[in-house]
């Protein structure tokens, strides 16, 4: 092929080869990375040891090298910020005709242009949301859903595409997946069959779709296959330990057989099992390839000795917990800290979740007051129910926050003006620094140098246009504050870009994630919260291979700190409760005055297999013929076998809790429910989880609440 040449290093126009520019500030292992140009590669990538970096650069060197044609080589990865930020690097070096996209839009991007010849007419529509129509299937199924339940079907329905699974073999396929949003398997697979039948009608297709199509026709039709494959000829993948089974499937229709591919990943970052995530492709990638070329990148970059120490010793505490969970466990990459020293992690017990978040508050404010800024500060969550204490005791310190998966940086009134105002002054900007002329701009719509005393709303937008002057900074210190080399024209397409992505710059206000949102982002100071049983592991993770799963949560969770880390849990829910919570099994061995369990915490209780023979009353034994009957476990004939005082006390608390947010009651917990709940009296998150009409969303949100109220009720 014409663009392939000796690897002999052209000199560049600064006068230096491509080795001294590209090559020669990275270390040892991400150096090997960068200059093995040829597949396959497999590279085995810590935390926070550079793998961005070294996948960027290998790009930029093949380029440079005139080894790989920048038209010809695709990078793959899973999140449309990874892949902007990845755009943003590879431009940097000079490389920007490379295409980085996700599996979703790179798939998308060819079956817009094959659908014509490859199945003809126009492309059906794209589903961006599958709640309305799952929740109209239901309707036509008769079947009564909520909020919550619709929310559980569509991760579920999810998980069965990506694992190449048909209404038609749903049964097979999702043996011992539970009841998602309440409902048998045999149920689901209806709606799932309604669901597709729905958007046939509709001439629809959904995100999943797009990658079960595009795999369709690269297997059927020859020349588009052929054609795809002349396109690329070299592949990257990161997170490779996140592939599910159809996007696996579509990588070798891509490859068609060749092995010119590199793949980046860590098998204990695996935290996606639940949408279909498996890191087995990742760990039997050199069965699959014998002569693959295997990287190891251990030299951890981000986190202190400190907080490195504390994450290789929450993997390496992990037991067996028999053959198969075993299987699925991969030995973990021990990272070497590169940071000096910092301060040791702090392990504190707080007596509520209110006091707690107080807590958190109070340290935050000493690490604003010591010169931390609040964009480098971060509270982590197993579940996005654990916010709100935070938001309120922030509000209340007087500290700003901004909730990742909250109003999008980019959907922000005062960002959007920003972004027109900018357009406008690139079409007659001058030779003025691009800083200047963006600083200049945003004055006009509030922004100063100096931050405003006010709280509210002013601070909020000054904090967005401070954002901005502080990418644009950003940018000319890797592109040269030369309008020649970087005009404002160019800031605008990045930002651009950005918006399309949701790749929001820092704002200054510490940040409140969920534990899954947070992978990929770091900070010098991270709170991880609510480290107690049920909530770390969460409750319905009752499979060894579950537990493993929230112990590497916990693992992003902990690489995520640079330097100061503080892990913190409360005894109970509310000020007064019963002190029943226990800290997670995870810290034992690692918190002071505390001992390695035998389990080391990976010997969950086995799932319980729902029976699927007819359901009986089990107080005459006649069948049940509805679900409300279903749900209490007995016919309408039979009494009721619970006591008064806790139904009515679960009636008004359901009341209290949709006058609240603003919804009918049934929404909450159906009549049916609440007298399962009131009969069966579950002692443990994991017995309430195991009843009809809960489920994992619901479980998530309402099951400690409700524990409590049968607590207080048995006491009294």
């Amino acid at each position: 092929m014409p663009f392939q040449h000796d690897h002999g290093g052209a000199e560049t126009d600064d006068g230096s080869s491509p080795e001294e520019r590209i090559l020669g500030a990275l270390d040892e292992d991400q150096r090997a990375v960068a200059s093995t140009l040829a597949g396959p590669l497999c590279v085995l990538a810590g935390a926070g040891t550079g793998k961005t970096r070294a996948i960027t650069h290998r790009i930029a060197y093949g380029v440079q090298t005139g080894v790989y044609n920048p038209q010809r080589l695709l990078a793959v990865t899973f999140t449309a910020r990874a892949a902007a930020e990845m755009r943003s690097r590879l431009r940097d070096l000079g490389t920007g005709a490379v295409q980085a996209r996700t599996f979703h839009a790179a798939a998308l991007r060819q079956l817009q242009f094959f659908w014509p010849q490859a199945v003809g007419g126009p492309l059906p529509g794209l589903l961006d949301h599958k709640a309305n129509v799952i929740a109209e299937a239901a309707r036509r199924l008769r079947l009564s859903t909520d909020r919550a339940a619709i929310r559980d079907l569509a991760a579920e329905l999810e998980w069965a595409k990506v694992s190449m699974l048909t209404p038609a073999n749903y049964l097979e396929g999702s043996e011992g997946r539970g009841e998602p949003g309440g409902f048998d398997r045999t149920t689901v697979s209806r709606l799932f069959q309604a669901y597709e039948d729905l958007k046939t009608d509709r001439n629809v297709i959904d995100f999943e779709d797009v990658l079960l199509i595009t795999v369709g026709i690269l297997q059927e039709d020859p020349k588009v296959a052929a054609t795809v494959r002349d396109q690329y000829r070299h592949f990257v993948v990161d997170e490779y330990q996140d592939v599910s089974p159809l996007q696996q499937r579509l990588l070798d229709l891509w490859l068609g057989g060749r092995d010119e591919l590199c793949v980046v990943g860590d098998a204990s970052q695996t935290i996606y099992s639940f949408t279909g995530a498996t890191s087995a492709h990742l760990l039997q990638f050199t069965a699959r390839y014998p002569g693959a070329q295997v990287v190891k990148l251990v030299r951890d970059y981000r986190s202190t000795p400190e907080v490195v120490q504390l994450a290789n010793s929450l993997l390496a505490g992990r037991r067996s917990a028999g053959p198969r969970a075993d299987a699925g466990w991969s030995a973990p990459l021990e990272l070497i800290a590169q940071r000096p020293h910092g301060p040791a992690p702090s392990y504190t017990e707080c007596s509520d979740d209110e006091a707690e978040a107080a807590d958190v508050a109070r340290r935050i404010k000493a690490l604003l007051d010591d010169g931390v800024k609040a964009s480098e500060i971060a509270v982590l969550f197993r579940t996005n129910g654990q916010s709100e204490a935070y938001e309120q005791a922030l509000a209340s310190a007087g500290i700003g926050y901004q909730l990742r998966g909250g109003e999008r940086f980019f959907a922000r009134r005062e960002v959007r003006d920003a972004l027109l105002q900018l357009r406008a002054a690139a079409r007659s900007a001058g030779s003025e620094p691009v800083g200047q002329v963006v600083r200049d701009v945003l004055a006009t719509l509030g922004y100063t140098p100096e931050a405003p005393q006010s709280g509210g709303a002013l601070r909020e937008r000054w904090e967005s246009l401070a954002a901005l002057v502080s990418l644009a900074d950003e940018l000319v210190a890797t592109r040269g504050d030369d309008p020649a080399h970087f005009s404002l024209a160019e800031f605008v397409a990045e930002l651009q870009e950005r918006s399309v992505a949701q790749h929001a710059p820092a704002v200054q206000g510490v940040t409140l994630a969920s534990l899954h949102s947070a992978k990929g982002l770091e900070w010098d100071a991270v709170f991880l919260v609510g480290l107690s049983e049920g909530l770390m592991p969460i409750s319905f993770a009752d499979t060894p291979e579950a537990v493993d799963e929230e112990r590497r949560l916990l693992y992003v969770g902990i690489t995520r700190a640079r330097e100061h880390l503080a892990l913190s849990w409360s005894t109970s829910r509310t000020p007064g409760g019963r002190a029943n919570r226990k800290p997670s099994r995870f810290l034992d061995g690692l918190r002071p005055n505390s001992s390695a369990s035998v389990s080391g915490g990976a010997a969950a209780p086995r799932q319980r297999r729902r029976s699927t023979a007819p359901a009986q009353c089990r107080v005459c034994g006649t069948m049940l013929s509805s679900g409300a009957e279903r749900k209490t476990g007995r016919c309408s004939n039979c009494p009721p076998t619970y006591d008064e005082q806790t139904f009515e006390a679960l009636r008004q608390w359901r009341l209290e809790e949709a006058q609240k947010a603003s919804m009918p009651a049934f929404v909450v917990f159906t009549d049916a429910t609440l007298v399962a709940i009131a009969e069966a009296r579950p002692a443990s998150l994991q017995d309430l989880g195991r009843l009809a009409g809960v489920g994992p969303a619901k479980l998530e949100r309402y099951g400690e609440a409700v524990l409590e109220i049968l607590g207080t009720d048995a006491a009294s």
